[in-house]
């Protein structure tokens, strides 16, 4: 059961509250329409229910609010508006990616995808779908972790009537099986023919809570729908003739040239058009399609008169009152915004979102590309030194392509895409979870590496293949240059990691890069080459002997080595940023937990 209790959102520059002191029950079994028109906060109430809005109150699901379920996206399955994703990755991708962040097997995607009717088309770019199979997409993936409670806003807007009648069904079918459905709408006349109770809002707060016979019963009147260009003077009209038969007959004028006429027919709206001379457009028999201001017009003429159907009861089963500002709400503010856990399972999370998108190969075609041109323009000279031909790394450029690529995918590590996928991308910002961040560091290294040895192989034999295999020998030191050359193009990964990790943006990440060559580098330079009395000569040595005897000659040489690598400029201007970076990373997510 979902309960919502005293639901109210923080006013914004002196304005009333989008919702305000909001409470109703959901039952399990069941489908809830939140009814009301655009603006009448429908959307509001159900990202409170999510603590995706600041605010007061407190929403329970099945007796525990959000932020103290382990697993949401196992107990609720949410839609709003439209499917997080990046419009390139394919359909089977995307909910792959889904099933690593809500922590369920591979195969769930592959079922639902079936589930939704949506086989055949498992390769299909998310951002090419067309309006139905991308609500069947939304709906596969609020249903990836089996949830009991489905929350959906406007599921059905601009659906054609067989995809609204399946997604319906699809959603009737949920409740069947035990579970809770609760969706917002618009239209009257879809609450009545699709819900089983209907929860009407109007300004933030609730003016009715009615079984869906009983709302269809009272609200769903019968009208005429009259179009006319002269529609004020024909409301005038129809109106003096029904008080002067003293007929109970209501006229709403909508959209300037539309009436609708409450109490009449067609023959007698009709007639009195006729007599006063006024033209008609369209003049038609329906019911309860009058919009849904009209409905609340009628709701809270019912709440005047005292009637069976006027305002819900202040208590939803639990014997706390609507306006609950005790220890509920108190718990709900403490919850707001909490991050939550997800993803589940971040490294093969992290594997899918760089794989799954075309944006990641197109970053290695291009360095390798760019890679080779340099590197057949430099040994063409034959005046730039090995390690730079190799590299593809000319003068005039801070980095090599390869650390400018690797720094530019670790760059793309923290997107918009994360913001907890499994429910919403308003979860919120990136969670400071070190589990998530030793996943992309370990990916992003991963392919720093791999790209850094594909540069330097494929470098080397189109050299060879060129110049000839004599023009291009192996230099002595070549395991030291090695070293260098996979800690530059690493270190450039974790800097575009952590940078757009930080300042939550891939732009960030990227300077963050570009700030080690061109800012930090000649700085450290001029620094270096001054003036030294002392060395660190002999370092390896004195830490061997504070090991111990176990510490073999050959650890000597490696250590040497890594300490000549860092003691360049370059490494000494990464390790630096890394540092900083780390430690900003660490501290802006200690600040976030102070103020939970």
């Amino acid at each position: 059961m979902l309960q919502a209790i005293g639901l109210t959102s923080t006013p914004r520059r002196d304005r009333p509250p989008a919702v305000d002191d909001l409470t109703f029950e959901a039952r399990p079994g069941a489908v809830t329409a939140l009814l009301g028109p655009r603006g009448s906060g429908k959307t509001t109430a159900l990202r409170l229910m999510l603590e995706l809005e600041p605010g007061r109150g407190i929403t329970y699901f099945r007796g525990r609010p959000l932020h103290r379920i382990a697993h949401p996206s196992r107990e609720v399955g949410v839609l709003l508006g439209d499917v997080p994703g990046h419009p390139s990755r394919t359909l089977r991708g995307q909910l792959r990616m889904l099933c690593a962040a809500t922590g369920v097997p591979a195969a769930r995607a592959d079922e639902l995808v079936r589930t939704v009717g949506l086989a055949g088309l498992e390769r299909r770019r998310i951002g090419t779908l067309p309006i139905g199979a991308d609500r069947r997409l939304g709906l596969a993936a609020a249903l990836l972790g089996a949830p009991h409670t489905l929350l959906l806003d406007e599921p059905a807007a601009g659906l054609s009537v067989p995809e609204s009648a399946w997604l319906h069904e699809r959603l009737r079918a949920h409740a069947a099986e035990g579970g809770t459905v609760l969706y917002t709408t618009e239209d009257p006349k879809d609450a009545a023919g699709n819900a089983d109770r209907v929860v009407t809002l109007d300004g933030g707060r609730l003016v009715a809570d009615q079984d869906a016979v009983e709302f269809a019963r009272t609200r769903l009147r019968p009208r005429v729908v009259v179009r006319t260009p002269h529609a004020a003077r024909l409301a005038a009209a129809v109106t003096q003739e029904a008080r002067a038969a003293r007929r109970p007959v209501e006229v709403v004028t909508e959209d300037g040239n539309r009436l609708s006429v409450y109490g009449s027919d067609c023959a007698a709206v009709g007639d009195t058009a006729f007599r006063h001379g006024v033209p008609i457009h369209r003049l038609a028999d329906e019911r309860g399609g009058g919009g849904v201001a009209g409905q609340v017009r009628s709701v809270r003429e019912g709440e005047e008169a005292g009637g069976p159907e006027g305002r819900a009861a202040a208590s939803v089963g639990t014997g706390q009152p609507s306006g609950a500002t005790g220890r509920g709400a108190a718990d709900g503010r403490r919850g707001t915004r909490r991050p939550m856990r997800s993803p589940l399972r971040p490294l093969r999370y992290e594997l899918h979102r760089l794989l799954g998108v075309p944006s990641t190969p197109l970053v290695v075609a291009a360095v390798l590309l760019v890679s080779v041109t340099l590197a057949l323009i430099l040994g063409r000279g034959g005046r730039a030194e090995l390690p730079a031909v190799l590299a593809g790394w000319p003068a005039i450029s801070p980095l090599p392509p390869a650390a400018l690529g690797a720094g530019l995918l670790g760059a793309f590590s923290f997107g918009e895409e994360y913001r907890y996928p499994a429910l919403t991308t308003g979860r919120g910002t990136v969670p400071r979870r070190p589990g998530l961040l030793l996943a992309k560091l370990a990916v992003a290294a991963v392919v720093a590496l791999v790209l850094g040895a594909l540069v330097v192989g494929i470098d080397l034999e189109v050299l060879r293949f060129v110049y000839g295999a004599e023009s291009v020998p192996v230099p002595r030191n070549w395991t030291t240059l090695c070293v260098s050359w996979l800690g530059l193009v690493v270190g450039c990964a974790w800097a575009g990691v952590l940078g757009a990790g930080v300042f939550r943006a891939a732009a960030a990440g990227v300077a963050a890069v570009l700030a080690v060559p061109v800012a930090f580098v000649p700085l450290l330079q001029k620094v270096l080459t001054g003036p030294s009395v002392r060395s660190a000569a002999g370092l390896p040595a004195r830490l061997r002997e504070f090991a111990g005897p176990q510490w073999s000659p050959a650890l000597d040489r490696w250590l040497a080595g890594v300490l000549r690598v860092l003691g360049q400029p370059a490494g000494v201007a990464l390790s630096l940023t890394l540092t900083g970076l780390l430690c900003a990373y660490v501290f802006t997510g200690l600040r976030r937990k102070a103020r939970w």
